[in-house]
């Protein structure tokens, strides 16, 4: 093993007592969950380099602790991560998101001697700028409520802290039977790959409504849009999330605006003739604020976009390869059966199936100085979730594997992309390591392989859970609602 590995890696001040000093900790990550859930009702989001402490387990958070002090190889801990948010909470912050991890480390590594004044000065936009819950925020409507349209739920429940934020209003289905609605909060509470809803879910039958963690959703049982008037619902100047993927063109999208009470469309598929696709974190500065459809490309375009700018801006991609080891999709057969695809027929569940794929070509539309450069196939594999992007690429000039790796480590903690890349250095890592990751793509560095100017990366993503974050950046865009992050340095 090398040294770079966690568990062989050499480590300052280990305590006597291996014992006693988890205990210790765990006791303050006990103690950091009511500062956590109590800044979070006020808009303010708590994030130890990138992930979100909203929610997450005494052991969640410990853990990670870890990850930060395995992959950024340093000794963070929660001692010093408590006393980052415990002075955090006294200072009345208006709505943002805060890296607590960050602050925490360029406290130490600057080796500054106040930890107070360094924290009042790393957030001292936000001093006293608090802001009471249930101002004004944003209705939603999703239409179709398939596996995207599932996780969106969960994430707009999440993230709707104080309620000044995107707020679930209705979701869109076709009628299939007298109890559907039990069923469809059924499919909300339990999911065979994500696991368990983080909250409530009660079934009003006679309003046909689900309370969820206290969001009443209205269930609106529709054929097609025409047929909807939202302002009956008291919905109005509402983003629609379209996660149906039946309608992928700019004309055929645009019956949504039509119907009254929707004034924006999402699309979570790429979007075709007329729909410009953002990849947030890449081009989604160039969204015009009154642009009423928007399409949020496809999960492996989301997915390999960012590690491929990075790389193109630093080292210049002459040309390259794409394969995507995809898991299969609900679009496939379970069992051999008609298929209107080549191949798609056969059953998913046994076989590897080669497919084709537009994320070569969708490259080219986000990055156009990659235009042409890509070639991309799929192949679909027998699981369910969490998808691997394998991408051969040549250079203009040689690099070492080392020399790659750190600098995509460093774009994924401390960059403007570090919200897209994720990164990992274990070798022993599965796919089902990054089931519910948040981020578009996570960099597996022990599989880099580099020769001359020639090399391959191995790009994992969670094709749901990862996708689904994307998409309620680009929604929160659309909407006009944006949390300053702090701190403001890398």
């Amino acid at each position: 093993m090398t040294s770079k590995d966690p568990d062989s890696r050499k480590r300052i001040g280990l305590p006597e007592d291996s014992f006693g000093d988890f205990q210790y900790r765990q006791a303050l990550a006990e103690e950091m969950l009511p500062h956590i859930g109590r800044m979070y009702r006020n808009n303010v989001h708590l994030m130890l380099y990138g992930t979100l402490l909203v929610n997450l387990s005494v052991s969640e958070i410990m853990q990670a602790h870890r990850f930060v002090r395995e992959t950024e190889e340093n000794e963070l801990s929660e001692y010093e991560i408590y006393q980052v948010i415990l002075i955090l909470s006294e200072l009345g912050l208006g709505p943002s998101e805060i890296d607590v991890g960050i602050i925490a480390t360029a406290f130490l590594e600057n080796k500054e001697k106040d930890l107070e004044e360094f924290v009042k000065k790393s957030v001292e936009d936000l001093i006293g700028k608090e802001q009471q819950p249930n101002g004004a925020h944003k209705d939603v409507v999703l239409y179709g409520f398939g596996r995207i349209g599932r996780l969106i739920t969960r994430l707009l429940i999440e993230d709707s802290g104080g309620g000044d934020n995107l707020r679930l209003r209705a979701i869109v289905v076709r009628k299939s039977s007298d109890d559907d609605i039990v069923k469809r909060a059924n499919l909300l509470r339990t999911d065979s790959v994500h696991g368990p809803f983080k909250g409530t879910v009660r079934v009003e039958r006679e309003t046909e409504t689900l309370v969820i963690n206290g969001n009443e959703v209205k269930i609106i049982y529709a054929n097609s849009p025409e047929e909807i008037d939202y302002t009956k619902y008291n919905i109005d100047d509402a983003l629609l999330i379209d996660n149906t993927g039946i309608w992928r063109e700019k004309e055929a999208l645009a019956q949504h605006i039509k119907c009254k009470g929707i004034s924006k469309v999402l699309l979570t598929a790429p979007g075709k003739k007329g729909v410009k696709n953002i990849v947030y974190g890449i081009n989604n500065q160039d969204l015009p604020e009154n642009e009423e459809i928007v399409g949020a490309a496809s999960c492996t375009t989301n997915a390999i976009v960012p590690v491929l700018k990075a790389l193109n801006d630093e080292f210049i991609i002459q040309q390259g390869h794409i394969e995507t080891v995809h898991a299969y999709t609900n679009d496939q057969n379970l069992i051999d059966n008609y298929h209107k695809k080549a191949r798609r027929g056969r059953s998913a569940a046994l076989n590897l199936v080669i497919t084709e794929t537009g994320a070569g070509k969708a490259v080219g539309e986000v990055l156009p100085e990659l235009q042409g450069k890509l070639t991309a196939n799929a192949i679909r594999v027998p699981t369910p979730n969490v998808s691997l992007a394998i991408m051969k690429l040549t250079f203009e000039n040689e690099h070492s594997k080392e020399e790659l790796n750190s600098f995509l480590r460093n774009k994924a903690f401390h960059s403007e992309l570090k919200d897209q890349i994720d990164f990992t250095s274990s070798p022993e890592m599965v796919s089902n390591d990054f089931v519910g990751s948040r981020y578009a793509c996570i960099v597996d560095s022990a599989a880099t392989l580099s020769q001359s100017n020639n090399a391959v990366f191995y790009v994992w993503y969670d094709n749901e859970f990862g996708y689904s974050v994307q998409l309620l950046r680009v929604a929160k865009q659309m909407a006009g609602i944006k949390y300053p992050r702090f701190p403001k340095y890398s």
